[in-house]
């Protein structure tokens, strides 16, 4: 059983990094003669695609678009629904009577997996269109594919959660 809770334990901690480096990281989209774009930071270098920081500073420029904003709320989300979740388990695990199964956590989990989909995939939709439009061409960076790998990682996880009981 402690081999068990080791593992989940590690597969959360993974998922926490990836949707880490995945939000916070500056390489979510590449332009051309490697031109890169981040999440949550704005480019100097990639005038047409403008992403700024969830933090409205004052700047000269205009705001991003609403697809964008969405995108960074539900990744910024899906980070504090699973460290709520991490923080859950470890409560539900010293806590909880024998026998319980872990349902909140779970439940935060899947809410975590849902988020990094439904954010992943509206960048996917809306950023393909940005990139389509350039003539030199570019690509979607490898922080778009860590949240594309953690979403079916908390998938699982949340399944899990759900299923473990609590023994001694």
């Amino acid at each position: 059983m402690s081999l068990l809770l080791l593992v989940v334990s590690a597969l959360h901690i993974l998922i926490l990094i990836l949707l880490f480096v995945a939000t916070l990281d500056k390489v979510s989209l590449l332009g051309a003669a490697s031109r890169r774009a981040a999440l949550l930071n704005s480019s100097q270098c990639n005038k047409e695609v403008m992403l700024w920081t969830l933090l409205l500073l004052p700047s000269p420029s205009p705001p991003p678009a609403g697809w964008l904003k969405a995108v960074q709320v539900l990744m910024v989300l899906s980070l504090i629904l699973c460290c709520l979740s991490f923080i859950l388990f470890m409560f539900q695990l010293y806590t909880m009577r024998r026998g319980g199964l872990f349902y909140a956590t779970g439940l935060c989990q899947l809410c975590t997996s849902v988020a990094v989909f439904t954010g992943a995939l509206i960048y996917a939709i809306h950023a393909k269109e940005i990139l389509e439009r350039h003539p030199q061409g570019g690509s979607f960076g490898y922080c778009f594919a860590l949240a594309w790998v953690a979403f079916p990682l908390a998938l699982v996880s949340g399944i899990i959660y759900i299923h473990l009981r609590k023994r001694e």
